[in-house]
């Protein structure tokens, strides 16, 4: 795999160097064709705080992970552990789909976990009445009711709309045609 090392705000020494392409090592028995994996690191230093940024793109979708820890080494470790549990994630969606993989994996040498193994489930279906109203009266609704999404029917177009809260703290509004 080629890796790219950059440091923002840091030197990146030879030692640092040789131990972030040792531990990306490890995801190569993971890779088909690594030789063909460019891989893309970030090193930052923000006060005592050392991020670890890492993102390999593969044909079908990109690897990535950041982590932040005081000490260097545990950041580039942890992120390492995050990136192997994304490639263990997907082999077990591949499996449990029964799909021929167009990625660039190897999966054969990954073991599943035992909690990957267990797959999500519809647990409830819930059948409500959709009222024509405006925008203002669904906000009003989904907050009485305390829920993060509302369903209704737009009173001017007549067609099913869902007003969400952001993670900003303002709404959203989806359509349909």
């Amino acid at each position: 795999m080629d890796i790219k090392i950059r440091g923002e705000k840091i030197k990146i020494t030879d030692a640092m160097h040789s131990y972030i392409e040792e531990k990306i090592g490890k995801l190569d028995k993971y890779l088909e064709n690594s030789e063909n994996v460019h891989g893309h690191v970030i090193v930052k230093v923000k006060g005592h705080d050392n991020t670890v940024e890492i993102t390999i793109p593969l044909k079908s979708f990109i690897l990535r992970s950041e982590e932040t820890q005081d000490d260097f080494y545990a950041a580039v470790d942890k992120t390492i552990d995050k990136l192997e549990r994304q490639v263990r994630k997907q082999k077990t969606r591949i499996l449990s789909k029964q799909v021929k993989p167009s990625y660039d994996f190897n999966f054969d040498s990954i073991e599943l976990e035992k909690e990957e193994k267990e797959t999500k489930k519809i647990v409830k279906r819930k059948t409500i009445e959709v009222k024509p109203m405006n925008e203002e009266e669904a906000i009003l609704q989904m907050e009485l009711l305390g829920h993060e999404f509302f369903m209704y029917k737009d009173s001017d177009t007549n067609a099913p709309c869902v007003v969400y809260k952001r993670y900003d703290g303002n709404y959203g509004v989806i359509e349909s045609e």
